[in-house]
């Protein structure tokens, strides 16, 4: 998903780099919020698992909302999010579940 973007657009934002000999940043995503419950969800529903919570006020410093505005990838890179967020939660569930150490082995302490 976000690793299929960066594959595709690694070239084109290395081309805009070169053409405008700066760096540039581009928010990747859907650009639509997504409440931490919705994510609870999405992820209950990809692993067909409850996810115990815990209900409580939010803490000194936490966003009320924040989600990052994909206009700029999309007018500059033709660019725009194929995938759901519950499309996302399956694809990590399922990469997950047949990777349960990462990229690291069985008795490792060198998780990634």
């Amino acid at each position: 998903m976000l690793s299929t973007a960066h594959f595709v657009l690694s070239p084109i934002c290395f081309s805009v780099a070169l053409d405008k000999k700066s760096c540039e940043v581009y928010n990747l995503g859907t650009g639509k919020g997504t409440s931490v419950l919705e994510m609870v969800a999405a992820f209950e529903k990809a692993s067909g698992k409850k996810i115990p919570l815990v209900i409580a006020g939010r803490r000194p410093g936490d966003s009320e909302i924040l989600y990052g505005s994909t206009i700029k990838a999309e007018k500059e890179l033709k660019w725009k999010a194929k995938y759901t967020i519950e499309d996302m939660c399956r694809d990590q569930w399922n990469w997950a579940s047949k990777n349960p150490y990462g990229y690291g082995s069985p008795g490792s302490t060198n998780y990634k």
